[in-house]
């Protein structure tokens, strides 16, 4: 997973056809971090994160830990306390359709994360939700398994039917960009390199 971190979501998306694009404005609570794995999913009760808590049990090194429940809404999912959790777990990131708080505790903890609200509210522990079930993050869908890339630029989805054929789609279209760095460097235009000319003041 450590390669589609390094490809960024940005190439994994384009690679596959602009595919799996969770289409929200996250927080990056460590900024310039980036991280690729398996989704293991925790959908919990309106306002509540005892599933959070549960899927801590569940956690396996290298996974990426999404978290949702069924009207997104601006309550903390989790915190310094829950992320000491998934440190120890060997969680890769979090991915919180929902808030996080504690937000300078976290930056330190080191655990990437990215979360649609920085909000103090906390929840309730009270409602059984599920685990390990799809789920819609920003229009895209989640499946257990299903490997997230995230980074500076969001988080995109790659199904796990789909992942070995995305991840050699992305790194040819790196090699491909290598190249036509080098081209552009030496002077040359996108406008020419692409076809883009022609469209624009046509054949003649």
């Amino acid at each position: 997973m450590t390669e589609l971190a390094e490809l960024g979501s940005a190439t994994v998306y384009e690679a596959s056809g602009r595919e799996g694009l969770v289409d929200l404005d996250l927080h990056q609570v460590i900024p310039g971090s980036r991280a690729a794995g398996p989704a293991r999913i925790a959908r919990c009760g309106q306002g509540d994160n005892l599933m959070v808590h549960a899927v801590m049990d569940r956690a396996q090194p290298g996974e990426v830990l999404v978290l949702t429940m069924p009207d997104p809404q601006p309550v903390a999912l989790i915190g310094e306390l829950l992320v000491t959790q998934a440190k120890g777990r060997g969680v890769a990131a979090l991915l919180v359709d929902a808030a996080a708080r504690e937000v300078t505790e976290l930056r330190e903890l080191g655990v990437p994360v990215w979360a649609r609200w920085i909000r103090v509210r906390g929840a309730t522990k009270t409602e059984v939700g599920e685990l390990d079930v799809p789920v819609e993050v920003g229009g895209a869908t989640i499946e257990p398994g299903d490997t997230l890339v995230l980074d500076e630029d969001g988080v995109v989805v790659v199904s796990r039917d789909r992942l070995d054929e995305v991840l050699a789609a992305s790194r040819e279209r790196l090699e491909m960009e290598r190249a036509k760095r080098a081209k552009l460097e030496a002077g040359e235009l996108s406008y020419d390199l692409d076809g883009l000319r022609a469209r624009v003041e046509g054949d003649g």
